[in-house]
C-alpha cells in the first residue's frame, strides 16, 4: 500500500480529471491523477493508423454493444478526448439545458448559470474558426449543398493554435494526437500548470475497485506490470468517462440502482459521395463546418463535413475483393458528411460475474425516424452538388459517450447529485459526460469543461 494520503485522488485524465486536477492544484491541494491509458507527447504519438487505434483506445480501437452494430470509440490516454477528437466546442443551447433542467430539477443548468463557467473554460483554450481560404474540397460541397438547398450552416469552432494550414498541415494525422502541439489538448494547457503545482500522475494504472470508509477513500488497481497497487484519499474523482466510471462503481459493488443507466452515444453515421474530379477530402482541415439549421435542431440531428483515415473509410465501403478495391481506389473523390442523432432512446451499461462489460444501446423507431431525417438531408446536398453516387456507411458510431451516473435531485432515479457528490457518499465526486441526464445533441467537450470547473470549487470547499 502506498503510505502517503492525498488531498485528493481523481480516476481518468481525460478532460474532466485534467481540468479538476489543476484547479485543485493550484489551490495548494496534493493531488494524485491515474489514467489506463499512455502519456504520450508530440515526440512519440503512433504514426500508423492501426497502431493509433490500438494505442489510444480501449478495445484495441473499438468496443462494440451487445448487437454489434454500435462502435464505440473509447479514449485511453493522457487527455482523453482532448488528444484523439477535433476539439470541437459549442455551448449548450436552450433546448439542451432546459431538457436538463426538466430532467434532473437542478436549477442552475440554465445559461445564465453556465455561461461564467464556460467563459473560465475557455479561458484556457485558444479557440478559432477555419479560415474560408483553408476550407479544403469537402468544405466547399457541404457549404454549397447547404445553400442550393436552403439549409443553414456555420463554421465549426475549434480549440487550435498555429495549426500552419499554408505550410500543407493536415488536420487527419491530429486524430493520432498533434505533432505540432496545434490542438489544445490537455497536455498542453492545463495538466503543465498542474504539474507546476505539485500533481503527481500515474499513467498505465487500471483502476479495479475502489472502497469508501469514513474519512478516507481507497483505490485499488494494478500498474502496467500487473502489479497490484493501493492508494488512499480524502476524496476522491471519478472521471474516467461513462463507461469507465459505470463499471468501476458496479464492480465495486456500489448499490444505488442507477449506476450504468442513461447511457448515450449521439450515434453517427457517415455517408460518402463519390465525385468525378478530385475532392482530397483528406487534406488540410478535414472538420471546419456544420449544419446551424433550426429545423435539424428541431428534428434532432445536425450535421458536420468531416473524413477519416483510410482503415475508417474502408469499414464504411460496401462489397469484398475487387469491388471494395474500386471503390477505394476513389478515395481521393469522395466527400463525406457525417449525421450524428441527438438520440432519445437510453442504453444500459453493466457488468457479468467476472466483472466484463457489457454495453446495451440500440436506437428504437424515434431515433430511427431522426437519422431517416438526416440521411434525406445528406443526399440532398450530394445530388445538388453533382455526386455520381452516395454511399451511405451502415456501421454506427457512438462517440460521445454520456450518461451513467446521471445528475438528479432525486437518488431513486439518479446517481450524482447537485453538488457532484454520489448520493449518499460524501467522499465521491463525479463532473464528466458520465453525469450528463441526456444526450445534448450538441458536441459535450466545452459542457464538460464548464462543469469540470463548477465541480473544482466545490471539491476545495469540501476539502479546505
Amino acid at each position: 500500500m502506498h503510505h502517503r494520503i492525498y488531498d485528493v485522488i481523481i480516476v481518468g485524465a481525460g478532460i474532466s480529471g485534467s481540468i479538476i486536477a489543476k484547479e485543485l492544484c493550484e489551490s495548494g491541494l496534493s493531488v494524485l491523477l491515474v489514467e489506463a491509458g499512455k502519456n504520450f507527447n508530440r515526440t512519440n504519438y503512433p504514426k500508423k493508423e492501426i497502431d493509433a487505434n490500438s494505442q489510444l483506445y480501449w478495445g484495441g480501437g473499438i468496443e462494440l454493444n451487445t448487437n454489434a452494430d454500435i462502435g464505440i470509440l473509447r479514449p485511453k490516454v493522457v487527455g482523453g478526448g482532448s488528444v484523439v477528437n477535433q476539439a470541437l466546442l459549442d455551448r449548450f443551447d436552450d433546448l439542451a439545458l432546459d431538457s436538463w433542467k426538466d430532467k434532473t430539477k437542478i436549477n442552475w443548468f440554465s445559461r445564465k448559470e453556465l455561461d461564467p463557467w464556460y467563459d473560465k473554460a475557455l479561458s484556457e483554450l485558444n479557440v478559432e474558426e477555419i479560415p474560408k481560404e483553408h476550407r479544403n474540397g469537402n468544405a466547399s460541397i457541404f457549404i454549397k449543398g447547404f445553400e442550393a438547398n436552403g439549409f443553414k450552416s456555420a463554421p465549426l469552432k475549434r480549440a487550435q493554435k498555429d495549426c500552419a494550414y499554408d505550410k500543407g498541415s493536415d488536420c487527419i494525422e491530429c486524430l493520432s494526437g498533434c505533432i505540432r502541439d496545434s490542438k489544445q489538448s490537455m497536455g498542453i494547457t492545463v495538466l503543465p500548470k498542474a504539474f507546476a503545482n505539485g500533481l503527481e500522475l500515474i499513467s498505465e494504472f487500471e483502476v479495479t475497485g475502489i472502497k469508501e470508509t469514513s474519512d478516507l477513500v481507497r483505490v485499488f488497481g494494478k500498474d502496467k506490470d500487473e502489479d497490484n497497487r493501493i492508494f488512499r484519499g480524502k476524496k476522491l474523482v471519478l472521471a474516467a468517462g461513462a463507461i469507465g466510471n459505470s463499471k468501476l462503481l458496479l464492480n465495486s459493488n456500489f448499490s444505488n440502482n442507477s449506476i450504468g443507466k442513461n447511457f448515450f452515444t449521439h450515434p453517427q453515421f457517415m455517408s460518402l459521395g463519390i465525385y468525378d474530379e478530385e475532392i482530397h477530402a483528406e487534406k488540410g482541415p478535414f472538420q471546419s463546418m456544420k449544419s446551424d439549421d433550426p429545423n435539424f435542431r428541431i428534428k434532432s440531428f445536425k450535421l458536420e463535413n468531416v473524413f477519416g483515415p483510410p482503415v475508417a473509410i474502408s469499414m464504411l465501403l460496401p462489397g469484398i475483393a475487387s469491388r471494395h478495391l474500386n471503390y477505394m481506389k476513389q478515395i481521393t473523390h469522395m466527400a463525406c458528411i457525417e449525421v450524428a442523432v441527438r438520440d432519445q432512446n437510453p442504453g444500459q451499461i453493466s457488468t457479468d460475474s467476472k466483472g466484463r462489460l457489457k454495453i446495451e444501446k440500440t436506437l428504437d423507431e424515434r431515433d430511427q425516424t431522426t437519422f431517416d431525417n438526416g440521411l434525406s438531408a445528406i443526399h440532398d446536398i450530394f445530388n445538388s452538388t453533382g455526386a455520381k453516387e452516395i454511399v451511405d456507411g451502415n456501421f454506427k458510431i457512438g462517440l460521445h459517450l454520456m450518461g451513467g451516473l446521471s445528475m438528479g435531485v432525486n437518488p431513486a432515479n439518479s446517481v450524482v447529485n447537485e453538488n457532484f457528490k454520489l448520493h449518499g457518499h460524501k467522499n465521491i465526486y463525479a463532473a464528466d459526460s458520465s453525469v450528463f441526464p441526456n444526450a445534448p445533441g450538441i458536441n459535450p467537450s466545452l459542457t464538460i469543461m464548464a462543469l469540470s470547473k463548477k465541480a473544482a470549487q466545490e471539491i476545495k470547499g469540501d476539502v479546505q
